[in-house]
């Protein structure tokens, strides 16, 4: 019933924009999932900057994870939800299963972003309304030189995978220009 877009890109690449502008092109009201935690100054001012950003009119639901259960309990009042991100999302997850991040605990990792992203794809595929997932590409650069960083670029990957599978359209950005994946491989399963 419902509807995926998904945007990738790498950092500053202008996701962020392109789903504002996405979602203030829907008609209805719309709910803004922020997932990043204000944890340290800088977090901070990134996190008031994009409030300014957004217009006023807007919802916004600041929630780390456990999306769908807290919809839930209080059932949306918007037909436009903007994730942003899932990058931030599946951080907290990975964290939240590793208390030590010396020896981070990837299977408890892997389940519990499987868990969050199952249920978001079946209550988006449920419920009416536009979902806009905004998600950072980490895997084009240098492999990280520790256990965490691997960890959680291999799960964000997975995760933009599994997503990108599920989305209605999906967009790379690149320098704040959206390329749209979805059409090659919409083209692909054609043939």
């Amino acid at each position: 019933m419902g509807k995926l877009i998904l945007l990738l890109g790498g950092a500053r690449s202008g996701k962020s924009s392109a789903a504002q502008k996405i979602a203030a092109q829907q008609e209805g009201p719309v709910l803004y999932i922020a997932t990043a935690q204000p944890l340290d100054a800088e977090m901070q001012g990134r996190i008031a900057v994009h409030k300014q950003e957004r217009p006023a009119s807007w919802q916004t639901l600041e929630l780390p994870a456990g999306i769908i259960p807290y919809f839930q309990d209080r059932p949306p009042q918007a037909n436009i939800f903007l994730l942003d991100c899932l990058t931030m999302l599946i951080a907290n997850l990975i964290m939240a299963a590793s208390p030590d991040v010396d020896a981070p605990e990837e299977q408890a990792a892997a389940e519990a972003i499987n868990t969050e992203l199952q249920d978001l794809i079946n209550w988006i595929h449920s419920q009416p309304g536009t979902w806009i997932i905004v998600s950072n590409e980490v895997g084009l650069g240098l492999v990280p030189p520790y256990p965490l960083g691997r960890i959680y670029r291999d799960l964000l990957g997975w995760a933009n995978q599994r997503l990108s599978a599920e989305a209605d359209e999906v967009f790379f950005l690149i320098a704040g220009i959206p390329v749209p994946l979805h059409v090659f491989r919409d083209a692909g399963e054609k043939q």
